[in-house]
């Protein structure tokens, strides 16, 4: 069993899967990356492409003082695949980085299926193969057979949260003498739309969206969400100002009409290049098709949206990751097998790429049969990543999003106005540069034959 030295199994040709496939590639190995699509779709997918984005076309934030925009620059420096697609099909979302999803998705498919060292194999995997060493970048849909089988083998139990999607509606049946283009404070150009309300049209829509009716989803028996996408129902039945401090926020929007800041105000994001589609960030939701459109409809400028997609909601598995990985993602009781991608607990796309490199830098000096000479730690976003997801103090295990209560700490105080800033500044320089190391001894890596 995985003995094999002509190749790697990497199942699942999503974010992670990809990104594994791409790097395992670019160091001379072949690699079989089993991919389900077209022979079945889950009940998230659409398209028959690769690393297809299912909920927001967002990277979030780009500032490297920002956990989640450092955590991408470690991987833009570093090779990655998803980031090259990303830069190469970015639209404009002030502060964030957003893609077009569909080029997105079609880029990477285009990189994947003309490698000469990938084998796409399009069927279903019902069982973690023994032939060779194997990356699992199923995702967190993993359903079935396989579902069963990778509880077997990891040994333990799994966990579960339910996640959601948001509407997007077409630019062109947005009325734009309600709504405003414009960025929070400036940041970025006009690059979002902005729909807002005064204190009568949010309390009716709060009102409204409070008894909508929900749609039934399977397993859906207690509400176990995760908080970074949570659906906008759930949100607002925690009180009637939360939506007003989380997506519906108008701090630094001013509404040319009035020349004020509004009550509240939704904005919209530019989801394709030609710009003809808009989502309606942070309202995910599992609210009915009728409901979505009826209480929607209520903000201003929405009234008559056209729906490109309805918001859904699914079930999301994940490991109990603490107690059966190690921190290069391989299992504990079979080093031969690793795991990548959302079905770990790193929760978010970029966290998920950052998975899929790193397990496939390891999976790799495993098929070499040689200790590598670094590697990833705590300095930095993807190292710190991997250790939350294998640490076995970690008890009560949730999906986590990248961020710097879990880097290592510099070991000194900022203090004064400037301390949260001065923090972050410093945690990305001493990132960065440990990231030029790690650097290095890839690219040396990809001159192995």
């Amino acid at each position: 069993m995985q003995d094999n030295k002509e190749y790697i199994n990497v199942i699942g040709a999503g974010l992670a899967g990809s990104e594994a496939a791409k790097l395992l590639a670019s160091f001379g190995i072949k690699v079989r990356l089993y991919e389900m699509k077209p022979v079945r779709k889950s009940e998230a997918h659409h398209k028959d492409s690769y690393a297809e984005l299912v909920c927001s076309n967002s990277f979030r934030a780009a500032s490297i003082e920002n956990a989640i925009g450092l955590l991408k620059e470690e991987l833009r420096r570093m090779g990655s695949l998803i980031m090259e697609a990303a830069d190469a099909t970015e639209v404009p979302a002030g502060g964030a980085l957003a893609v077009d999803r569909d080029e997105f998705s079609s880029y990477i498919t285009e990189k994947i299926d003309n490698d000469p060292n990938i084998t796409v194999i399009h069927e279903e995997i019902h069982t973690i193969p023994d032939d060779a060493i194997t990356i699992v970048a199923t995702g967190p849909l993993t359903d079935g057979d396989l579902y069963d089988d990778i509880l077997r083998v990891a040994g333990g139990s799994d966990l579960h949260f339910f996640d959601a999607a948001a509407p997007i509606v077409s630019k062109d049946s947005i009325d734009m003498t309600k709504a405003f283009a414009a960025s929070r404070y400036g940041k970025g150009g006009d690059d979002y739309i902005n729909c807002p309300m005064n204190k009568d049209e949010y309390l009716a829509f709060y009102n409204a969206l409070i008894v909508a009716e929900q749609a039934d989803v399977k397993g859906f028996d207690k509400e176990i969400v995760f908080e970074g996408c949570m659906p906008i129902e759930t949100m607002a039945k925690r009180g009637e100002d939360t939506m007003r401090f989380g997506p519906l926020k108008p701090v630094g929007l001013i509404d040319p009409r009035t020349g004020k800041e509004p009550y509240a105000c939704l904005q919209l994001r530019q989801d394709n290049r030609a710009k003809s589609m808009y989502n309606l960030v942070g309202f995910q939701t599992r609210l009915k098709f009728g409901e979505q459109k009826r209480v929607f409809g209520m903000i201003p400028g929405l009234e008559n949206a056209e729906y490109l997609r309805m918001g859904v909601m699914h079930r999301n598995t994940y490991l109990k990751s603490p107690e059966v990985l190690n921190s290069d993602y391989s299992l504990r009781n079979n080093p031969n097998i690793f795991f990548a991608g959302q079905i770990t607990g790193v929760e978010g796309y970029i966290e998920s790429t950052g998975s899929g490199f790193l397990a496939a830098f390891y999976a790799a000096h495993r098929f070499w049969n040689k200790e590598p000479e670094m590697r990833f730690d705590g300095e930095t976003v993807i190292g710190s990543m991997a250790q939350y997801v294998s640490d076995p103090n970690v008890k009560k295990f949730v999906p986590m999003n990248a961020n710097f209560g879990i880097i290592d700490p510099m070991g000194i105080k900022f203090r004064g106005k400037t301390a949260k800033k001065d923090k972050c500044k410093a945690l990305a320089d001493r990132s960065l540069t440990k990231i030029e190391a790690y650097r290095s001894y890839i690219d040396g890596l990809k001159e192995i034959d």
